[in-house]
């Protein structure tokens, strides 16, 4: 084998090894522009995508039919900078983990908490957090659920103004999360913790 061979055959297994590094999480907290620009800012977190999951509906739309469908954000990460529970941890400081009509300002299904698990390790991972968070609220009942892995649906098309909405409207973005009163109940829920 030459040395070209050889040095292509590293690039692709370096490659491809970048490739298996990084991982996904796909996590509901209400309005995904919030949930985006939450995760965005943790560190090892390397791309938050809005869009839909949890429901039949194929090719959800915000505007259109998105019945069944939950907001949600799609969380690519370097296991080898956050773990998957820290990921957890920092979701349920962000979320009232009590509402079960949507959440802050924002009420129907669609808006609802949840932790969707793409395998055994995630869902026992969820429920050791979850128990957590119960175990600080004895008197509260958490009832964000853990769902098995759907298809995540991405905001595209004409709708793609959703993605990095806080980004790329700041005033408005700032005006909307403030007027939903998502933070003063964070604060109220969760102290210090609270990450906003």
């Amino acid at each position: 084998m030459n040395h070209k061979a050889i040095l292509i055959l590293t690039v692709s297994a370096l490659l491809g090894a970048a490739d298996v590094a990084a991982e996904k999480a796909v996590l509901a907290g209400g309005c995904f522009w919030c949930m985006e620009a939450d995760f965005e800012k943790l560190e090892g977190v390397t791309d938050v995508i809005s869009g839909f999951t949890g429901g039949t509906a194929e090719n959800p739309t915000y505007n259109g039919d998105h019945t069944g469908h939950y907001e949600a954000v799609e969380i690519t990460y370097d296991p080898d900078k956050v773990s998957y529970e820290q990921l957890l941890d920092h979701y349920w400081v962000n979320v009232d983990p009590f509402d079960d009509g949507g959440q802050f300002c924002d009420r129907g299904p669609s808006y609802l908490s949840a932790i969707f698990v793409a395998n055994e390790r995630e869902r026992a991972l969820a429920e050791q957090s979850k128990t957590k968070v119960a175990a600080q609220f004895p008197d509260q009942e958490v009832v964000t659920p853990i769902l098995d892995a759907a298809t995540f649906y991405p905001i595209k098309g004409d709708e793609s103004y959703h993605q990095d909405y806080y980004k790329n409207n700041p005033v408005r973005y700032n005006f909307y999360r403030w007027n939903c009163g998502r933070d003063q109940r964070l604060k109220k829920i969760w102290g210090d913790k609270a990450t906003h």
